[in-house]
């Protein structure tokens, strides 16, 4: 006899959209039903994914650790006269732009501090010190919260401020600064970033402007599965209309080095169960969306590889330098080896395929 929870996922695997409810029954599965979850997923994976496993060969640049705003997650922001402080100069930045050109990369990742002292122009100069380090290279950079903060400091509306990004080399934006788009969460987490409402209307703004963005969550503190489904549901809702972003990376808060967790208000971490539901019920959700990535840097290598059979088809980048979940206690998020990348596809029957940013195979 079929119970609830089989009769929803055939129903899913024969064209069924979730409703917010059925969602929330997802993220409530145990024990071995969570394996049921993921397996449903994971055929769902093959028929809007593929085989293949991707990754793009990418680096970061972290332009600054300097930041005005202080979210309870973050280990990684620095005010002025703490210790540990940078700021790089153009030389810096064109150094690292070089050497990423040196290594063969295809993206370069820019997302920093909010540092006192940055109008929309500081945004548009680092962009161009890069193009010219770093001819032919995509520009992966920025995101909301950067563009109204740009847009703020210069007195520009922030389609303005997006224009000019683009005019000086942005290819596509990051969709990070959501976090969770619930603002009930966001006062409690990060009351100085910009609301849901904001972040919305600059990410759809970048999509009309032919900007592609990714699409995130940071989960696993102190949200509510109520409050996962809520944002997954504006993420859909942006899909329908936009079609803008590329893929769905879900971010599992790292707790140790962070006020949110030392000061008692967030728990510690999510757990596996959680983070694997995370994957196996976006990819069931989020029926327009084709990629769904997993964090090697915030999960591990391990847990990112069941990921890859519990709904996620893609590993991200090889970074090459990474700051922001190190700045928070994770550890081995430097690099990861594309031959390591290889060996965990393999292990579980799937191919390893290079891409471009916006998901071209190489």
């Amino acid at each position: 006899m079929n119970t609830p929870l089989q009769t929803l996922l055939a129903d899913v695997k024969a064209g069924h959209r979730l409703t917010e409810k059925e969602a929330l029954l997802l993220f409530s599965v145990h024990d071995r039903h969570v394996w049921d979850v993921a397996g449903t997923a994971d055929e769902m994976r093959e028929k809007r994914a593929g085989n293949a496993v991707t990754y793009v060969r990418n680096q970061n640049i972290n332009v600054t650790n300097l930041c005005v705003n202080a979210c309870g997650f973050c280990g990684y922001s620095k005010k002025p006269g703490d210790e540990g402080t940078y700021f790089h100069d153009k030389a810096a930045i064109q150094k690292k732009a070089a050497l990423a050109h040196e290594r063969g990369v295809s993206e370069i990742c820019t997302v920093s501090g909010l540092h006192p002292d940055f109008t929309a122009q500081s945004y548009i100069d680092v962009y161009r010190w890069i193009r010219e380090a770093a001819p032919g290279i995509h520009l992966h950079a920025s995101n909301p919260m950067e563009v109204a903060y740009a847009a703020k400091k210069s007195r520009l509306s922030t389609v303005e401020v997006l224009d000019m990004m683009k005019e000086a080399g942005l290819n596509s934006m990051c969709g990070t600064a959501a976090e969770i788009l619930v603002d009930s969460v966001r006062d409690m987490i990060c009351h100085q970033k910009i609301p849901t409402k904001e972040w919305v209307r600059i990410i759809t703004e970048a999509h009309g402007l032919g900007i592609k963005t990714t699409a995130t969550i940071m989960y696993g503190h102190c949200e509510t599965d109520e409050d996962r489904v809520k944002h997954l549901a504006i993420l859909r809702d942006i899909q329908d209309e936009t079609s803008g972003f590329t893929e769905f990376v879900p971010l599992s808060f790292i707790h140790m080095n962070t006020p949110l967790f030392r000061a008692g208000n967030a728990r510690a971490g999510a757990t596996g169960r959680e983070d694997l539901l995370m994957v196996a019920v976006a990819r069931l959700f989020l029926d327009n969306f084709t990629n769904v990535q997993v964090s090697w840097v915030k999960e591990g290598i391990k847990l990112a590889q069941l990921s890859l059979i519990a709904g996620a088809n893609d590993l991200g980048g090889t970074m090459f330098e990474e700051s922001i979940s190190k700045g928070a206690g994770a550890i081995n998020t430097d690099y990861l080896d594309p031959a390591e990348m290889q060996r965990v596809s393999e292990d579980i029957g799937r191919s390893l395929r290079r891409r471009t940013t916006l998901y071209e195979l190489v």
